[in-house]
């Protein structure tokens, strides 16, 4: 558990949970799934003595449930919202994996990067002064943003432009905007492993085989893009919820709202470019295996066409060589001394011009690749 206070551009890292409100700033309290669960008394009396609430029942239930989609609900005292994250990494224990038998790893197709992508819940209480995040275990997200808060109180840093979030609600949606970046980052080599699978489908020579592992690449593809709608009807809930917020009192709360409005839109704007490079990537492996149809259809087309000609090329050299082997005593040419050439040079003459034809026809014209 990682415990910060957060006062104006001061960020301090604690060792044990606040007995009281923070004046003028507020709490960041940052834990496991597996902590919270244990600590649950614990943090629901601190929750009760720094904002006199505590979490509901079955928020908390949502909070343990690391099953969870994407999703945003609400109280009068607080917001509750639960996000998927992206990342390259393995499934938390009793995650979506539960139904693999212990011991034995998840067999996931497809490219390399795929089988490395899976999702976890991260889980955001939002009270005035509060902020409880409940991640999954080890998790990256968590460490590199305590990270970056902290490193964000140097004079450097603030020169720069660098801003400490100024409400729990602020630093939720920076964590969110993290965790949907960390995905924006995957999508070149994204792209990269599934232009190489295009051209596997596409090598005009190649038999490709290996339709187990394309299909399970479709699924994980499917799985992504249903994962990432979830995100977005969860921010776009949230966005109409701070709609509705008590009106700002006086010029700074209203600026504080407008930016909070303002990080929400962005969020909201890289979850869609999410979506839309995933729904793009689907369409290139659906594409693809259009392709690889389209283009063995006409490499049959071509060999087809090839056994057609060379079949009505010798198609009239077999009608002379069968009409010479009839069993007639009295055949023109059969009996003369030329008669043999004749007929080879006649089969010679039609083969030639038959061949002639179907050039000028293209018929036999070799098919670009």
């Amino acid at each position: 558990m990682r415990i910060f206070t957060i006062v104006g551009t001061s960020v301090v890292e604690n060792t044990a949970l606040p007995s009281a409100p923070v004046p003028g700033g507020y709490v960041w309290i940052a834990c496991a799934r597996s902590e919270f669960e244990v600590q649950q008394a614990l943090l629901q009396s601190t929750l009760q003595q720094l904002c006199g609430h505590q979490l509901v029942d079955l928020h908390v239930s949502d909070l343990l449930n690391n099953q969870l989609p994407s999703h945003y609900d609400y109280t009068s005292q607080y917001d509750l919202l639960v996000f998927r994250r992206l990342a390259a990494g393995p499934k938390e224990a009793g995650s979506d994996a539960a139904a693999v038998p212990p011991g034995q790893p998840m067999k996931r197709g497809g490219p390399p990067i795929l089988r490395r992508i899976n999702t976890n819940p991260v889980g955001f209480a939002v009270f005035d002064q509060v902020l409880l995040t409940v991640h999954p275990s080890d998790c990256a997200v968590r460490d590199s943003y305590a990270e970056k808060l902290l490193a964000a109180t140097s004079t450097e840093l603030r020169a720069t432009g660098a801003r400490v979030p100024t409400s729990p609600a602020d630093l939720m949606l920076r964590i969110v905007n993290s965790m949907v970046d960390g995905y924006l980052d995957l999508r070149r080599e994204l792209t990269r492993q599934l232009d190489h699978w295009q051209s596997e489908l596409l090598k005009p020579g190649a038999r490709f085989s290996n339709w187990s592992a394309l299909l399970d690449a479709r699924l994980t593809l499917h799985q992504l893009d249903d994962v990432c709608e979830e995100q977005r009807s969860s921010i776009q809930d949230w966005i109409e919820a701070v709609k509705t917020w008590p009106d700002a009192q006086g010029m700074a709360e209203l600026r504080e709202r407008e930016l909070l409005q303002v990080r929400s839109r962005d969020v909201l704007e890289h979850i869609e470019r999410v979506v839309h490079h995933v729904r793009r990537l689907e369409q290139s492996v659906e594409t693809a295996v259009q392709m690889h149809f389209s283009v063995q259809g006409n490499r049959t087309n071509d060999i087809m066409l090839t056994l057609t000609v060379l079949t009505a090329i010798f198609l009239p050299l077999n009608l002379i060589a069968g009409i010479f082997g009839m069993n007639f005593e009295v055949i023109p040419l059969l009996h003369r001394q030329g008669g043999f050439w004749w007929a080879m040079g006649a089969m010679v003459l039609i083969a030639l011009g038959m061949v002639l034809l179907f050039w000028r026809n293209r018929y036999l014209a070799r098919t670009g690749r």
